[in-house]
This record gives structure tokens, C-alpha cells and sequence, in this order.
């Protein structure tokens, strides 16, 4: 999995809908002054929740500068579902606001109906297009396979599942005034005395599921992107040197996964890891990662249901 069910407390029963799936971003095809940003959390939609969380903030955020701090951030926060009816609202921070927590920012979007059903409503405003609702899961992936001390047989655990997407077009502009950027997400929510906990964060495709274990879990997605090596790149170079690569080898190897942050550069077109498109197939890069080139190919393709256009992410599958 990528990032789907990584935290120890929200195994089921949960609130699915703070679980992180994935985030995408990739030049919009055709027109490469504008980038498509996907958040899309909630594995297994509607099964464990039928609605974004309306107490949560979903955040993207934007280093500008390689500090692995934010100076820009988009943040998502949505109403109370009621008579099945949700609506979404798109906030533009920057600077030291950017950095920090809360619901203020500029308005890009507000009271966008969120999608229930293949039926759906994009939203323009300006440069900006958005779209929210369930969706098709574009990650792929033989997760049986790969539970199976990876006997992979090319069977997709993901094809007939779903997602709640966040889809956000934006000038490149909008992303700073260097094309190099770093982007991450991650969810807060109100937690004891704290308005705004982190409770799930996600930079990179698989890896707080592959390279991390235990309270380490937990800790990375509690924790924030400039404390990933302090934090984690001991404990990934001791993961690194088993298969047998050298030390030199493990340390680059942790060094290019921490922080945990996707890189991007708007100016060339993307595909993992210069960003993230819905067809990389990270599974393949990130297993040979792990096993040190032994294993580099879980035999499952991309999904066939993906969008030429905004949103881009596939018609939701049938609810059983």
C-alpha cells in the first residue's frame, strides 16, 4: 500500500476519511503552466466513511526553499454531511501562516458540492479549478502478493477500489517562484487540548508502510518532514544494509527517502520521482528499493478508468 491504513490507531474501526491514501502532482497535460495537485484519502470508500471528516483540516504544503518547512500550504476543510449533502471550501496561505497550523487563508473555493456518485461538479475560479467526492483508486498494486512474502501474481488488490479525492488545478506560479518545490500533505484534527493534531502526514509513496516500523508509525506521521532524518535515518540505514548493500550505499539510499517529501519541478514534465503522475509505478521502484534489486516488479499495470481530463482521477466503481 502506499500510504493506506499506515497509522496504528485507525485500524478498522476508524475514521477512514483522516487516512491518507495518496498524493499526486504532475504538469497539466497540454498546457505546461499549470499543475494538478491529488490528495486522496479514505481506503475502501464509502466502506468506513461516507464523508469527509468535517472537524478535520486536509492540508497540502509547499517548501519553496529545500528547508523541508512549508511557505506555502492549501488547505481543504469541509461542512457536516447533511441529508447527503457536503460541501468544500479551498484556502491559500503563505509565509509564516504557512507554516503553522490552523483554518485561516484566502479563499479560492467555497461551498463546492462535494461528488457522491459518478456525477460530479468542477469549480473554477480564475487559474484554479477544483473538484471533491469519491473516485476510483488509481494505486495499484498485488498487496496479497506481497503479503506472501512477495510471490506476486499480478492480481490488483486496488482495481475495484475506491478513494475521496481532493483535485486542485493551479498556476505554476501559485507554487512559488522556483519551478523546484517540495510538496506533502497531511491531516489535523481536534485531539484532547489540541485543536489542530497531526494525525496522518504523507510525502513520498510507501514510505512510512515499507521503510518504517512499530511506534515508528506513528511518530513520522505525528512529526514534521524537518525531523525525518534525526528521527528516522539511523533506523533506515540499519533497514538498508540487511539485503546487503554496503554502508555508503544504505546512507544514500536513506538520505534520498528523508525527508519525507515529494519533489517536484514544475518546469520539465513529471513522472515519479519528479513528482507523482497517476500511472508511475512506484510499487516497482520502491520494491527494488527494498530488496536491493531483487525483487522489482509486482506484475499489476495502471488502472484503464483514469481521466484524459480534470479531475483526471476514474468514475467511482459500483458500492455493493
Amino acid at each position: 500500500m502506499s500510504d493506506h491504513l499506515d497509522v496504528p490507531d485507525l485500524k478498522p474501526p476508524m475514521n477512514a476519511s483522516l487516512d491518507i491514501t495518496d498524493i499526486y502532482i504532475f504538469q497539466k497535460p497540454e498546457d505546461a503552466n499549470k499543475s494538478i495537485l491529488v490528495f486522496n484519502v479514505n481506503p475502501i470508500a464509502p466502506t468506513f466513511a461516507d464523508a469527509f471528516a468535517s472537524d478535520a483540516i486536509y492540508e497540502l504544503k509547499v517548501d519553496t526553499n529545500a528547508d523541508a518547512i512549508a511557505e506555502i500550504a492549501y488547505r481543504f476543510t469541509f461542512s457536516p454531511k447533511e441529508q447527503g449533502v457536503q460541501t468544500a471550501t479551498v484556502r491559500r496561505v503563505s509565509g509564516e501562516q504557512a507554516k503553522g497550523t490552523g483554518k485561516e487563508g484566502d479563499i479560492l473555493f467555497q461551498n463546492v458540492p462535494v461528488a457522491s456518485g459518478k456525477e460530479f461538479t468542477t469549480v473554477e475560479n480564475g487559474a484554479y479549478r477544483f473538484f471533491a467526492g469519491i473516485r476510483s483508486d488509481p494505486f495499484f498494486f498485488d498487496l496479497d502478493g506481497y503479503k506472501m512474502g512477495m510471490h506476486f501474481t499480478g492480481a490488483d488488490t486496488f482495481l475495484d477500489k475506491n478513494v475521496f479525492s481532493m483535485v486542485l488545478e493551479l498556476p505554476n506560479s501559485a507554487l512559488g517562484s522556483s519551478p523546484k518545490v517540495g510538496i506533502w500533505a497531511r491531516v489535523l484534527v481536534p485531539k484532547d487540548e489540541n485543536p489542530f493534531f497531526q494525525i496522518d502526514r504523507m510525502g513520498r509513496p510507501l514510505v512510512n508502510v515499507a521503510f518504517t516500523k512499530g511506534e515508528d508509525k506513528a511518530t513520522l506521521n505525528h512529526s514534521e518532514p524537518r525531523r525525518d532524518r534525526e528521527l528516522f535515518q539511523e533506523k533506515f540505514v540499519d533497514l538498508f544494509v540487511s539485503p546487503g548493500r554496503s554502508l555508503e550505499d544504505a546512507q544514500q539510499t536513506a538520505l534520498s527517502l528523508l525527508p519525507d517529501i515529494l519533489d517536484y519541478d514544475y518546469s520539465c514534465p513529471a513522472g515519479y520521482r519528479n513528482g507523482r503522475t497517476l500511472t508511475d509505478d512506484i510499487i516497482d521502484m520502491q520494491l527494488a528499493v527494498l530488496t536491493n534489486g531483487a525483487v522489482t516488479a509486482d506484475k499489476v499495470d495502471p488502472h484503464q478508468d483514469l481521466l484524459a481530463t480534470f479531475p483526471y482521477v476514474g468514475p467511482p466503481h459500483p458500492i455493493a
